[in-house]
């Protein structure tokens, strides 16, 4: 990926990631309260800024995994 879809992509992808965690995680612990929505987003808008700057740690590692991972099946195959 190159210019700014390498900065875009992770933080778009963190808050996709983050929104649907942080929504199961809080009908997990809480069920369906009156505030429910109000819990979710504070919960959100606390763990896509962590969710983002994770990102950009690991989707380097993930995709230089990936490639060893495909390495090794294209040689064994």
């Amino acid at each position: 990926m190159e210019g700014k879809a390498r900065f875009i992509f992770p933080v778009l992808m963190a808050g996709v990631m983050a929104f649907l965690m942080t929504g199961l995680v809080t009908w997990l612990n809480l069920g369906l309260p009156a505030d429910f929505v109000l819990r979710w987003l504070h919960a959100f808008a606390i763990a896509w800024p962590a969710a983002a700057g994770a990102a950009f740690i690991a989707i380097p590692l993930a995709r230089r995994a990936t490639a060893r991972i495909v390495k090794f099946l294209d040689g064994v195959g």
